[in-house]
């Protein structure tokens, strides 16, 4: 069903609002510019499917797997992403508002350029994800994975990194985006030492 609403609204006004899909299972489909209005996707798997440019308003999506998929120049606002499943999707150059992450995966996935603003994202993995050039506004970030993330000129100030994991993420040599962000103590030993060229034991 998803599909055939995809066709329709591509030959008509672009638009799907107020449905549900459940199960929908869907393969190198072409959802470009489409704009979903309170939608739920829910156990629906996208592979390979292109949603360049495609917008999200107070939509969700729950235990969905869109790894590998293009979100280039997505937008979002008041949206949920639910435990689901994204590792290596690229989101970059979205702008993403008011939207909650929560139990999902994102490895390697890339949202280079993206502006986030007012989300939350509670225990994601975001292992050797692509950050950099990110524009953060006040984002809650709790117990999210961020493993050898590329944070390249990403501004960290004001931002709350406290109950994340840090280790090994990536900045520029001045360092200048860790600058004023919030860490804990831990954390903190662990960035000196990097700053230093030491080796903690």
């Amino acid at each position: 069903m998803l599909e055939s609403r995809i066709i329709a609204a591509q030959s008509d006004d672009n638009f799907i609002e107020r449905m549900l899909f459940e199960g929908e299972v869907l393969s190198g489909v072409d959802i470009a510019r489409i704009e979903f209005e309170s939608v739920q996707f829910t156990q629906c798997q996208f592979s390979k499917c292109n949603f360049l440019k495609t917008s999200f308003y107070n939509s969700v999506f729950e235990n969905c797997n869109f790894a590998n998929c293009n979100f280039m120049e997505s937008y979002w606002k008041g949206s949920k992403i639910l435990t689901c499943k994204g590792d290596g999707s690229n989101f970059s150059k979205s702008t993403i508002k008011e939207t909650s992450l929560a139990d999902g995966s994102f490895r390697y996935a890339d949202f280079s350029s993206s502006v986030l603003e007012y989300c939350t994202i509670h225990d994601c993995n975001f292992t050797e994800a692509f950050l950099s050039e990110i524009r953060l506004k006040k984002p809650t970030l709790k117990a999210v994975n961020f493993t050898g993330a590329d944070f390249f000129k990403t501004l960290l100030k004001g931002i709350d990194l406290s109950d994340c994991i840090i280790d090994g993420i990536t900045v520029s040599d001045t360092r200048n985006e860790l600058r004023g962000a919030i860490v804990n103590a831990g954390q903190a030993v662990e960035l000196a030492a990097r700053v230093l060229g030491i080796k903690i034991v």
